[in-house]
């Protein structure tokens, strides 16, 4: 057969030199590449020996170059490892498809243990037939050890977690709990399976769901509260007392992510406080004779009843921090607590100010107004000096009592509320109902419970209390320390009768608090009222001068255990006090001090 000789191809030599130079360059600039890069690269056969890697690879396997080429898997692995690294390049031979993060520790030359990360992907010769697999490897000891570290320590904070006896509850912003530990079985009757991915209000009928409004408080405002203190009313448990912490919790980035609620049951301890000491204050309000005495025990009784209450008593005896404590220990204490003083507005504006109007309702009504019933919604309204309202007025607020709605001045469509009404008066409701000048019926809508407190003149034994109350809190509040008070002083403030009660005596405080400014408190500093002899009465003095007789301060000290802080807190009065009454009656003679 004849062959053209046009079609005879040949080679030119150096074009050939050229080719195998260029492709030489790009093998090397390949090489160069690879060994810049951090992650490891190596091509391996089928058979896991290694056949081409860059230093990355020989830094992270611990070997040099000369003793990496050649070097199979299985050298610095152990036997197991190797059995596991195997089947998953199988996994990759088998399915053709590159397998990603394949971990596995491995042992280095000089013996010390890393962690890797491979990715391998099937290589193929000219004729799509698998050779070998190339691997990117990636050294993840540093991530490995952080994250054994950190299931360390979940795994501490989880045996702290079911191991502590408060209830544990953490939710995110939507209220969606993320955690709760095994106390909450305990304290609240509901198991941690059953509430961790729910809702928080959602669950469980058994109580009041005081917590929850706690809980709403923080998520809402992003403080935190510590340590409040209420009466669960669990069907199971109708006496626990728990006391409410809740934290607002954020991310490393300050975020906020929701909130923790730490639920601790006190009753134990609120039942043991009661045996060592009296109730002497609630609230703000201090007293501890049995009249004021009562009047705590109802207040705590009342507290989670929606039901309205009268509170009656002569001007300046706390009916309003009555009220208040009414509100903020009951179930609405997160809610609003909206008062307004009936006696202070005339019938017109008074309507208004209860039930809001609407724009042009009345001669300057330019606008749309709230009133303070549609204020205190979901709360507590108090009605201060219910006494003096219009018949007109009692008929529109006993249709509120009574239907749980009302209309805006000047509008007729109804509006609904749910509030809880407190009314307080100084004045004789029921001799009002007798002359006609207050509605019976409304009379006894108000009067479902009726708390009276007790003027002053009448529990003299709160004086004393009250007057080292009232002396701490100016000191605070002017800064300054104000004298002990001598006989005379105790005498004259034991035997006045107060007409202005409490408060009048509050002013009395300040009064000398403001004036005296040498080391003892002198007749002078009292308003003239009280030094004026007409005005003293055959009261027997119920106490000592300074107010704490001998017998009351070791009392108190023996019901401590002489512990000082203790006998102080029993007293109601500083430490400083009680170290100079220990002093002045002597008693370090007959006792040991600690």
């Amino acid at each position: 057969m004849k062959i053209s000789q046009s079609k005879i191809q040949k080679h030119d030599p150096h074009e050939m030199e050229d080719r195998f130079s260029i492709l030489q360059q790009e093998k090397e600039t390949l090489q160069d590449i690879m060994d810049k890069v951090q992650d490891g690269f190596c091509d391996v056969d089928l058979n896991g020996t290694t056949e081409r890697f860059n230093n990355a690879f020989c830094e992270i396997i611990g070997f040099p170059p000369e003793k990496t080429k050649g070097l199979n898997f299985r050298e610095y692995t152990d036997k197991r490892t190797a059995s596991v690294v195997y089947k998953r390049f199988n996994e990759v031979y088998k399915s053709r498809l590159p397998k990603k993060m394949i971990e596995y520790r491995i042992k280095r030359e000089d013996g010390t243990n890393r962690y890797v990360e491979v990715s391998a992907v099937l290589r193929y010769d000219s004729k799509q037939k698998p050779i070998g697999f190339r691997c990117i490897a990636r050294d993840i000891t540093a991530r490995r050890q952080a994250e054994e570290e950190a299931d360390l320590h979940r795994n501490r904070l989880e045996a702290i977690f079911r191991s502590v006896q408060d209830a544990i509850i953490t939710v995110e912003p939507d209220q969606k709990v993320i955690a709760a530990n095994e106390a909450i079985h305990s304290i609240c009757g509901i198991l941690p399976r059953d509430i961790i991915g729910n809702i928080f209000t959602d669950e469980s009928n058994l109580c009041k769901r005081t917590c929850r409004e706690v809980m709403k408080e923080t998520l809402q405002n992003k403080n935190a509260i510590r340590e409040y203190q209420i009466n669960c009313h669990h069907r199971l448990k109708r006496h626990q007392r728990v006391s409410l912490s809740t934290s607002p919790l954020r991310d490393p980035e300050g975020q906020f992510t929701g909130a923790i609620l730490v639920i601790r049951d006190i009753t134990r301890l609120s039942d043991l406080e009661r045996e060592l000491k009296e109730w002497h204050r609630f609230h703000n309000i201090v007293g501890k004779s049995s009249k004021m005495q009562e009047v705590f025990k109802l207040i705590e009784d009342l507290a989670d009843f929606e039901t309205t209450v009268l509170i009656i008593g002569e001007s300046g005896t706390g009916k309003e921090l009555v009220a208040r404590a009414l509100h903020y220990t009951g179930n609405r204490a997160f809610k609003p607590f909206i008062s307004v003083n009936c006696a202070a507005l005339s019938e017109n504006l008074l309507e208004s100010e209860l039930f809001g109007h609407v724009k042009g309702a009345f001669t300057g009504a330019i606008r749309d107004s709230q009133g303070r019933f549609q204020a205190a919604d979901s709360g507590t309204l108090l009605l201060d000096e219910i006494g003096d309202i219009s018949p007109l007025l009692q008929l529109k607020l006993l249709r509120v009592l009574q239907e749980k709605q009302f209309e805006r001045v000047g509008d007729t469509r109804p509006i609904k509320v749910d509030v809880r009404v407190i009314a307080c008066t100084n004045q004789d409701l029921r001799a009002k109902v007798d002359r006609g000048d207050f509605r019976k019926d409304l009379y006894y809508r108000l009067k479902v419970v009726e708390i009276n407190l007790p003027p002053l003149r009448e529990k003299l034994e709160d004086l004393p209390l009250l007057v080292e109350y009232f002396i701490s809190r100016f000191e605070t509040k002017f800064k300054r320390k104000i004298p002990e008070f001598s006989d005379q002083i105790c005498t004259y403030l034991m035997n006045y009768p107060w007409p202005g009660n409490v408060r009048e005596l509050e002013h009395c405080i300040e009064r000398i608090a403001i004036l005296c400014r040498g080391e003892t408190v002198s007749p002078d500093h009292l308003p003239p009222e009280i030094t004026e002899k007409n005005n003293f009465e055959s009261v027997k003095v119920a106490s000592t001068p300074s107010f704490l007789a001998s017998e009351e301060v070791l009392h108190a000290l023996e019901k401590a255990g002489w512990n000082k802080a203790k006998a102080a807190r029993f007293l109601r009065i500083s430490r400083k006090t009680l170290y100079k009454k220990i002093k002045k009656f002597n008693l370090l003679a007959t006792q040991s001090t600690e």
